[in-house]
């Protein structure tokens, strides 16, 4: 019995493999694309038709070539608008199987397909480029174009810009069109894809045509993206009324009913839980997790009056965050004095960061916890403009009362890690609604950028990182040259934003690394510097001695270890270690940034675990620019290496150098993109009184 198992266990794969080949010849393609074909002549056959406005079609004709647009889930009975034999139109379809069907069928109706990429951000076959060539040659050669303005996987109905960059770029117009049935059903997909069905009433209808500038600029190129969305939601709902039934539902998994119950749980359970939360500060406090005197501002209370005038508001959780965008907001304020800035952060940590190094007219204040009352005496005070959150700060009450309040919402230097992202997906209740809310999301990558639009983000633009592009920390000179005279001759080794678990291979590394170089001085600057003390005392358990920075200014002879226990200084010590090992990667946290390591010409060395800043390590990687180590001897290994040989860590310097430059830009991108968005500028005269 078990041998004959094992037998049919190993032909199941090889069955497997005949039946795909069998599926996608070319012989069952035909054969589908026929049956299609016969089941949509049908419903014409059988179905009155009518136009609105009367003659859309031939009206528009004068001006083919053009831009067809339509909704994907409306996109069965798109041969029909094809309605004369010398128009050459051409239709845009994936390159997986789904579209050899869909070529093979519009090929019976006089049509043509351009192979676009495989699925969305994530497939295999990235042909979104060449796609755009192929539509601009297509248009070149008098040939209309129709493409659906949401592609796969979603989110449904919102209008990317590659349309208007198409239309931009062609100089040809757009023309949002519908084509409906009155008899129909949905599949239970991304795009709620319509099969029409017979013996229906038919309506083809249309709006204006738009076009886009040849010199459109970011923020012409998203007016035209939302005049696009706009139009095609018109002309839709206007086919469905005009066919005497309206549309039932919409896209997969957007509808109220399916999606509201665990919204409103949250909402629910959440208000129930804000009486203990001042209980909840309180036990916070005495930990050293809230900050004395400010905890009215978790409540929702502000500790300041609002500006007058418009305002953005900035939301970052952590250190992290905060560090990304305090270079995006030094630019913003130089390029608009008019608006006023509110960041707002979670920890103790962070709001330190601020106060050290926003910018004098930028004000700080801590968020409002997640319940409903909370956030609605947040927003009644600050009445913010916009709302910019920071990488992947998702929280349910934030974001619906923005969207009730109609304020725009931005996701900045947006990320989601394999992790959150696959919890995001097994809460596709209560993450689609709020995904799709944003207005925009600048993504750090196109990975991310994949992981935002298939949670239900619509607007997203992979912008790049803004680490990459921030300046190198502050340092205060000097306090650097009175650190170098105290600690001269002593070589230094520095661990930096290392997390629990990797002072103790650090201190392994340092005892390795004095047999060979005996005056070392290694400092290591925690990530979360109220953990000095622990430290401290692990650090006796290995005999070695240790002075926090939080005690005295300066190491003497006696000390190994240095403990840089404070609060903005990390530049500082950058500046000091000609070599540094990033922490978070010798343990599953996921890497720190090491961008800000090379910007003070330091040799990076990092541990594997670099998922949260996985394009710029292997970046750095692949040019040979960092070094990877596996444990503690690995890491004395290279570090003695670095330390010694002056060349060899020039060389590791200057290629990360240039591979940061190649990295950089997003924070152009950015201010580019949020432009369209920012409150709008005042009158020339009152911008000179002003300043």
């Amino acid at each position: 019995m078990r041998t004959a198992l094992s037998r049919l266990n190993d032909q199941a794969p090889a069955a497997l493999y005949m039946l795909q080949r069998v599926l996608k010849s070319k012989t069952v393609i035909g054969a589908a694309g026929g049956l299609l074909a016969s089941f949509v002549r049908l419903i014409r056959r059988t179905s009155s038709l009518k136009e609105d406005p009367p003659g859309v079609i031939q009206n528009n004709m004068p001006d083919h070539p053009l831009i067809i647009a339509m909704w994907h889930g409306q996109g069965l009975l798109l041969p029909f608008l094809r309605t004369r034999d010398d128009i050459n139109v051409a239709i845009m379809v994936a390159r997986h199987i789904d579209g050899d069907i869909v070529d093979a069928t519009v090929a019976r109706f006089g049509m043509t397909t351009i192979r676009g990429s495989g699925s969305g951000r994530s497939g295999k076959n990235k042909g979104g480029y060449a796609a755009l060539r192929a539509c601009m040659q297509a248009l070149r050669n008098d040939t209309t174009v129709a493409l659906t303005a949401d592609i796969p996987p979603g989110p449904a109905r919102k209008a990317g810009l590659g349309l208007v960059t198409l239309a931009k770029y062609s100089g040809r117009a757009i023309m949002p069109c519908a084509v409906v049935s009155s008899r129909y059903f949905k599949l239970n997909n991304w795009s709620g894809f319509t099969v029409n069905l017979p013996f229906s009433s038919m309506v083809i209808a249309g709006g204006e045509q738009i076009r886009v500038p040849r010199h459109a600029t970011a923020s012409e190129l998203e007016a035209a993206r939302k005049a696009l969305e706009e139009s095609l939601n018109e002309v839709t709902a206007r086919a469905y009324k005009l066919s005497g039934t309206t549309e039932r539902g919409g896209p997969a998994g957007e509808t109220a009913r399916e999606y509201g119950a665990m919204l409103r749980g949250y909402t629910l359970a959440t208000r129930l839980l804000q009486p203990v939360a001042p209980l909840l500060l309180k036990y916070r406090q005495r930990h050293s997790k809230e900050e004395a005197g400010r905890t009215g501002e978790r409540l929702g209370i502000p500790s300041i009056p609002r500006p007058e005038g418009p305002l953005v508001w900035f939301h970052a959780a952590s250190v992290g965050e905060t560090n990304a965008i305090l270079h995006l907001i030094e630019r913003l304020m130089q390029e608009r004095p008019d608006l006023h800035v509110l960041l707002t952060t979670g920890t103790v940590t962070s709001a330190r960061l601020a106060r050290a190094r926003l910018p004098d007219q930028a004000i700080h204040q801590y968020v409002a916890l997640d319940t409903p009352d909370f956030m609605k005496r947040f927003y009644d005070h600050w009445r913010p403009g916009i709302a910019l959150l920071t990488e992947s700060e998702i929280w349910p009450n934030m974001i619906r009362e923005a969207r009730r309040r109609g304020i725009p919402l931005v996701q900045v230097n947006g990320r989601i890690s394999p992790r959150s992202y696959r919890r995001w997906r097994k809460r596709a209740g209560i993450a689609r609604p709020l995904f799709s809310s944003f207005d925009l999301v600048l993504a750090q990558s196109n990975r991310y950028a994949g992981h935002f639009e298939r949670l239900g983000s619509r607007n997203v633009i992979a912008a790049g990182n803004l680490k990459m592009d921030a300046p190198a920390l502050p340092v205060d000179m000097q306090v650097l040259a009175e650190l170098r005279k105290a600690i001269a001759p002593r070589p230094v080794f520095l661990a930096a934003s290392t997390h629990r678990g990797e002072e103790e291979i650090v201190a392994k590394a340092h005892l390795a690394l004095k047999r060979d170089i005996p005056g070392l001085l290694t400092i290591i600057a925690p990530r979360h510097p109220d953990r000095g003390e622990a430290i401290r005392d692990l650090l006796k358990t290995h005999g070695l001695s240790c002075a926090r920075r939080t005690d005295i200014s300066a190491p003497s002879n006696a000390h190994d270890i240095y403990l840089a226990d404070t609060i903005g200084e990390l530049g500082l010590f950058y500046a000091l270690a000609p070599v540094v090992f990033i922490g978070g990667s010798l343990v599953p946290h996921g890497g720190q940034n090491p961008v800000e390591a090379i910007m003070h010409d330091a040799a990076v060395i990092s541990g594997p675990n670099i998922h949260n800043f996985k394009e710029a390590y292997n970046a750095l990687l692949d040019a040979n620019a960092c070094v990877e180590v596996q444990n503690a001897e690995e890491l004395a290994a290279r570090a003695l290496i670095l330390l010694q040989d002056e060349s060899t860590r020039k060389t590791l310097v200057s290629r990360g150098r240039q591979a940061v430059a190649a990295m950089s830009g997003a924070l152009e991108l950015t201010l580019e993109a949020l432009a369209p968005f920012l409150p709008p500028r005042p009158p020339k005269r009152e911008r000179r009184r002003a300043s």
